[in-house]
């Protein structure tokens, strides 16, 4: 049975939860993928469902244009008079199309959501409302023109009027970090507590100096005081060698019991000759809240996250946690757990014109085009895996290619293609892309009909193989955010490309086993 931390393994990041009774919902960051902003339900902590996504309908998301790591920025959920909200901020959308704060709104979290509604300030980012005595408020992150230090950051409040879900009055900012010349202080969430308002806030960067620090008020609009015990939560004092990295980003929940507990992000790395390395990318980690003089101390005697994490009533993760999946292409439509690059604007795949088959329809734009790709895709969410499946594909040149593909961002991919030769001879590839510039590890001649590829994770090694033929094993590393730069995690699936459209990329099944 794998750990029961991170609870949502994975290209999970910047999580934010809610409790409606024994119910409770969490919702994660998607950058430039869609559908964007999953929502999961659990009832006691450890073992998450995904129910569906706040937006799902291009109307909602228009992704066209934007940049890797741009995109859907830190979402936070909360709910309030029998209504669930959402904002978020679209980040890197182009000038002619709407973009900055958005809230967006739904009686059943797993959907439908409304169209969003957009609030403005384009210079602000990672939004969150709090609803508490009658009052109802809008709090979020700009830059402090008047930091000494770069990446300087206040946190600003102003009132939110939910029956025109628009920002009304005056702004106060009401922070700029806990501690000294802190940097991006962000990601603020207030709470109702005994002792007044609470202001939790991530500061330090999402990277190695990632924290998370809080203060106190009497009212939302301040003077907030400084907890003591900053910063609540990091793991930055325990060493790049630490096998959990950039602990912050946290959202507190109270449990129907009374219990508190909080949401965080942090990065599972493995160590290599240049530093700490995390392909996963940032993953939703749990972890327990009691109260101490009023403030919040996490996981009381150990001070940072456990690899294995109880739950509710100490409940453990369910025998089949771990995500491992199998898809024989059965339904009429694609599941919940499969996205895509960007908003996809024409048919990419298809699994009614060859029933019991993914068809997955070849596209002009590539894995290296900022476009919609056809790549059908989902998280890498375990060091050691096997993703595999049958591919029927017959290509007609070259270009035409058809595989599995795992993808950080345009420049960073390693790729398992069929096409052909020069001479027309149908051929395998292991191709990985390093800062824009693919590196061919292995070509190798191919039998006609149907074709089992699988790419295996061993730690920050990939396996590749045709008919359980090793073809190549290539180095990971460029799937990291530690190389490649950027917010996201590591996601593979299905992919086809050829600069006609066509031919049509047939997959039997595709399987991801966590292991």
């Amino acid at each position: 049975m794998a750990a029961a931390n991170p609870v949502l393994p994975g290209f999970h990041p910047d999580p934010s939860i809610c409790r409606v009774g024994a119910d409770y919902y969490l919702v994660t960051s998607t950058f430039e993928y869609f559908p964007g902003l999953p929502v999961h339900h659990s009832r006691d902590l450890v073992n998450w469902q995904l129910i569906g996504h706040v937006l799902d309908r291009p109307t909602q998301l228009d992704l066209d244009g934007v940049r890797s790591s741009g995109g859907l920025y830190a979402p936070t959920l909360r709910w309030h008079d029998g209504l669930f909200y959402v904002v978020c901020t679209l980040v890197g959308s182009p000038e002619d199309r709407p973009g900055g704060n958005f809230v967006v709104t739904a009686t059943d979290p797993a959907g439908p959501w409304s169209e969003p509604v957009w609030l403005g300030e384009p210079d602000s980012f990672d939004p969150s409302l709090y609803f508490a005595d009658g009052e109802a408020w809008f709090c979020a992150t700009r830059p402090n023109p008047a930091s000494p230090v770069a990446g300087g950051t206040e946190v600003w409040v102003q009132a939110f009027d939910v029956a025109t879900l628009s920002l009304v009055g005056p702004q106060t900012v009401i922070w700029h970090g806990a501690l000294v010349d802190a940097v991006w202080a962000e990601a603020p969430h207030l709470y109702r507590v005994p002792d007044g308002v609470l202001l939790v806030i991530a500061e330090g960067g999402t990277a190695f100096h990632h924290a998370v620090t809080c203060a106190r008020a009497d009212h939302v609009t301040g003077p907030y005081r400084n907890a003591p015990t900053n910063p609540v939560l990091t793991h930055r004092h325990l060493g790049e060698r630490y096998p959990v990295v950039g602990a912050g980003h946290a959202d507190l929940v109270e449990a129907a019991d009374g219990t508190w507990w909080a949401v965080a992000l942090a990065m599972r790395t493995r160590w290599a000759d240049d530093g700490y390395h995390y392909p996963m990318g940032r993953e939703t980690f749990l972890a327990e809240v009691q109260w101490e003089d009023g403030w919040p101390v996490v996981n009381p005697g150990i001070g940072s996250l456990r690899e294995r994490q109880p739950g509710l009533g100490g409940a453990q993760p369910s025998s089949d946690y771990g995500y491992s999946v199998r898809d024989d292409f059965s339904r009429d439509s694609l599941g919940p757990g499969w996205s895509f690059v960007r908003t996809p604007r024409a048919p990419i795949a298809s699994l009614t014109e060859r029933p019991g088959w993914l068809a997955l329809h070849p596209q002009p734009t590539s894995i290296e085009d900022v476009g919609c790709p056809a790549f059908l895709c989902r998280p890498q969410d375990s060091w050691d895996f096997t993703a595999s499946g049958v591919l029927e594909f017959t290509p007609r040149t070259e270009f035409d290619v058809a595989g599995i593909v795992l993808r950080q961002s345009e420049g960073f991919s390693l790729q398992l293609l069929i096409s052909v030769d020069s001479a027309g001879r149908r051929v395998a590839r292991a191709i990985r892309r390093f800062a824009g510039v693919n590196e061919v590890a292995a070509v190798v001649p191919v039998a006609d009909g149907p074709l089992h590829l699988s790419v295996a994770g061993a730690g920050l090694e990939y396996h590749l193989a045709v008919d359980d033929v090793s073809l190549a094993k290539l180095d990971g590393r460029g799937l990291s955010s530690s190389v490649a730069g950027g917010f996201t995690g590591t996601m593979l699936g299905p992919y086809a490309h050829a600069p006609a459209g066509s031919p049509i990329a047939y997959w039997n099944w595709f399987a991801y086993r966590a292991n």
